[in-house]
């Protein structure tokens, strides 16, 4: 159903031109595909075709072309992670960072992660970014250097008190090393846990495996920091314990050791008029117990995996910068980027010239970070190309039910990349598809979730 009061918003060329998509003789077929994606903005088109044929018998089973399909086109989803570019793949990409967290934490057969991980001591830490000047903020006592009571969703929070004295370049570059220092962290971790036992590495590594998930997310300031689930296994993953000397305390313990020694330093060299730059984490460090179940004291495993997949859609936009790469340095004045993420991204296309192994300008749009927003440890859980291929097998299967005689049949395909995206009009369509699907998961999970309300309240 074609959302009337939507339509009514839109400019009158937008209009028109979702009028002509709505009228077409294709229109079902093309919702249709559009429900397919999930309600994607800006879909991958694709024309070609595909032919099943028995092998013994030469019979044409099944044939499919885009020839008969709107615009000769088929469409699937753009798969982008970003919520800011579309808010239909992104919700898969948090779902499926959502389950991949918490198999971590809980287990899940399915995925081969057993249930006792749930008793290997974990926590879920924060590591932030140090201090390149005083920015606005909302302290939990008083109020703000500048005198002021900020609100939640004031745009001067994060921005710079005096932007004069502000090392921007020091924020982008921190930006830029933070996956160096992430890996420095994680090798010091190691040696601080082999050192709470009294090992040498190699001893450490026959009883002991350090796994992990983390995501990054961008303060308001436009400074990087981590979010991450840090779990102790046994030496051969999530299906063997810990030795019983690894504790949730020797593990917070070697976190903050390892935040604090030198060794978790990386070192920016001076270039032209920029000094040497040892970087290390900032002085706030949150460290919290992972707890199976609600006692009001720590967070939870669905906590956890809910905040680190909401935060795996999101990047440096989210700071008032761009979701997308910059060309030039006028396409700032045209979108109207704030002062303070302004002077981040030009910062690095500054910087680009005197750390050209650093890749600034390509990625000043997310103010030289570099690294991926979602990562984990080899053994900590499963992955997303797995999860994405379960989904795909999923597909496959029901195609394979399909056919009379699975075993015997042959597939050929040709395909074509044609394009990406909308139409004005075909947008504003899409978004009240895209609308409608959220609010039938938002409808399920709620029915859900009193479901298993009444079911506990009945044992």
């Amino acid at each position: 159903m074609t959302d009337t009061a939507t339509l009514a918003g839109l400019d009158p060329a937008t209009l028109g031109d979702a009028l002509r998509v709505a009228g077409s003789t294709g229109f079902d077929r093309w919702q249709d595909q559009v429900r397919r994606t999930g309600g994607c903005s800006d879909p991958i088109h694709l024309t070609g075709w595909t032919l099943a044929k028995d092998k013994t018998t030469g019979e044409t089973l099944r044939h499919y072309s885009t020839d008969t399909e709107p615009d000769g086109r088929l469409r699937v989803a753009c798969g982008n992670r970003r919520a800011s570019r579309c808010p239909s793949c992104a919700y898969t990409y948090a779902g499926d960072t959502y389950h991949l967290i918490r198999a971590g934490l809980a287990g899940d057969e399915s995925k081969d992660i057993p249930a006792t991980v749930r008793d290997h001591p974990r926590v879920f830490a924060t590591l932030t970014a140090p201090s390149f000047g005083p920015v606005h903020n909302r302290p939990d006592r008083g109020s703000c250097r500048c005198g002021a009571h900020h609100l939640d969703d004031d745009p001067a929070l994060g921005t710079a008190l005096a932007p004069s004295t502000y090392d921007y370049a020091g924020a982008v570059l921190f930006n830029n090393h933070a996956g160096e220092l992430w890996q420095r962290f994680t090798t010091r971790l190691r040696r601080e846990l082999a050192a709470c036992a009294g090992l040498s590495q190699r001893a450490l590594a026959a009883q002991l495996r350090l796994s992990y998930g983390k995501v990054a997310e961008f303060q308001k300031r436009g400074a990087i920091h981590f979010h991450a689930v840090i779990r102790l296994d046994g030496p051969d993953g999530p299906d063997s314990p810990p030795p019983s000397w690894a504790t949730v305390a020797v593990l917070t313990d070697s976190i903050r050791a390892a935040v604090a020694h030198s060794y978790t330093t990386v070192t920016v060299p001076a270039a032209g008029d920029q000094p040497c730059r040892p970087f290390r984490w900032g002085s706030q460090l949150d460290i919290r117990p992972v707890h199976a179940f609600d006692d009001g004291s720590d967070i939870t495993e669905q906590a956890v995996a809910s905040y680190v997949a909401k935060y795996a859609t999101k990047a440096a936009e989210s700071t008032g910068s761009l979701d997308r790469r910059i060309g030039n340095r006028e396409v700032l004045d045209l979108l109207g980027v704030p002062n303070h993420p302004r002077r981040l991204i030009e910062a690095c296309l500054d910087l680009a010239p005197l750390y050209p192994d650093r890749k600034l300008t390509a990625w000043a749009h997310m103010l030289g970070f570099r690294g991926h927003f979602s990562t984990k440890s080899r053994r900590y859980s499963t992955t997303l190309g797995a999860l994405r291929q379960i989904r795909a097998d999923y597909r496959a299967a029901q195609e394979r039910d399909a056919l009379a005689e699975p075993d015997t049949v042959l597939v050929l395909a040709s395909w074509q990349y044609a394009g990406h995206g909308h139409t004005p009009g075909e947008s504003a369509l899409a978004a009240t598809i895209a609308r409608d699907l959220q609010l039938n998961r938002e409808t399920a999970r709620e029915a859900l979730h009193d479901q298993l309300a009444l079911e506990g309240a009945a044992t």
